[in-house]
């Protein structure tokens, strides 16, 4: 008989989990994530906050309650509530067209939503100022019918809009296109319209998605600053946002009143990193629950 040889393969030795990295790359990278958010968050704005208190809660209050100051925070919150509203209505439709149905040229606007992260706002600005100044193409026909755009409100609205309204779709998109179209489709089988899949079915589960976006979408559009201050012609009292009016005070030497008008774009950021959080928490909350119980 001739004896068999049994060729046993080599176990191949397990591969290292995700997260079992030593404890000291961990503390490096944790120390180093830290370190740049002490020094390009945290640091700036406490500088924020010191200088516009250094001289007293009295010069604070004052400089926030100038008459050009309440001007640009009553026109950072007009332009804020005119933009996102209609970011709102853009992203909601654009994200529903793209994730439930397929069309031509539906890449081509997918690209054309991330246009505004593209272009710098200073020329996206330049651009209403060629559609709609004086000399622009409808210059002449606006100046007939007395109508102003550029250093007015209108164009700070327009100019805010378009740099703003990726926010929106781009938090709705992946979102729509995770869920699929399988609920929609079986509430038109039972006889559900296309206001009525929307409303019950489409909206109450991007709802916190949605929320997502709109905080974004108007912490973008309260602190814009390139493409406004284009188009608003810096004009006190009628054209200068929070941003603007921060930006001369600074220039003219009146540090104290531009640091105090900082600090509400600060106080700004602050509470949006706060909803953004509780939304996110939320999201999480509801995503576990869903595994445990599908």
């Amino acid at each position: 008989m001739t004896a068999t040889t049994l060729i046993v393969p080599p176990v191949p030795s397990p591969r290292p989990r995700a997260g079992s990295e030593p404890k000291a790359v961990r503390w490096l990278l944790m120390a180093v994530a830290f370190a740049f958010l002490a020094l390009f968050l945290f640091v700036p704005l406490a500088f924020v906050f010191y200088e516009a208190l250094k001289k007293g809660l009295g010069v604070y209050l004052a400089a926030i309650s100038d008459p050009d100051a309440v001007d640009a925070i009553r026109l950072t919150l007009l332009v804020a509530g005119i933009a996102v509203p209609l970011n709102l209505v853009f992203g909601v439709a654009a994200a529903w067209c793209i994730a439930k149905f397929s069309f031509p040229g539906k890449n081509v606007l997918i690209t054309l939503i991330d246009l505004p992260f593209s272009v710098s706002p200073v020329i996206s600005g330049l651009i209403y100022v060629l559609i709609f100044g004086l000399q622009g193409w409808f210059g002449p026909w606006l100046r007939e019918h007395d109508l102003k755009i550029i250093f007015a409100v209108p164009g700070i609205v327009l100019a805010t809009t378009f740099v703003t309204f990726p926010f929106v779709a781009r938090e709705l998109i992946p979102l729509m296109q995770a869920q699929g179209t399988e609920q929609e489709e079986a509430a038109t089988v039972l006889g559900a319209g296309g206001w009525q899949t929307f409303w019950r079915i489409t909206l109450p589960n991007v709802k916190w998605g949605l929320l997502y976006g709109v905080i974004l979408c108007n912490a973008r559009a309260m602190g814009e600053f390139g493409a406004v201050s284009v188009v608003s012609g810096h004009i006190r009292g009628a054209t200068n946002t929070l941003p603007l009016q921060a930006e001369i005070l600074y220039n003219e030497y009146q540090f104290s009143a531009a640091f105090a008008v900082a600090s509400l774009l600060a106080l700004l950021a602050l509470l949006t990193l706060a909803l953004k959080f509780i939304v996110e928490q939320h999201t999480h909350s509801r995503q576990q629950s869903s595994e445990q119980f599908p």
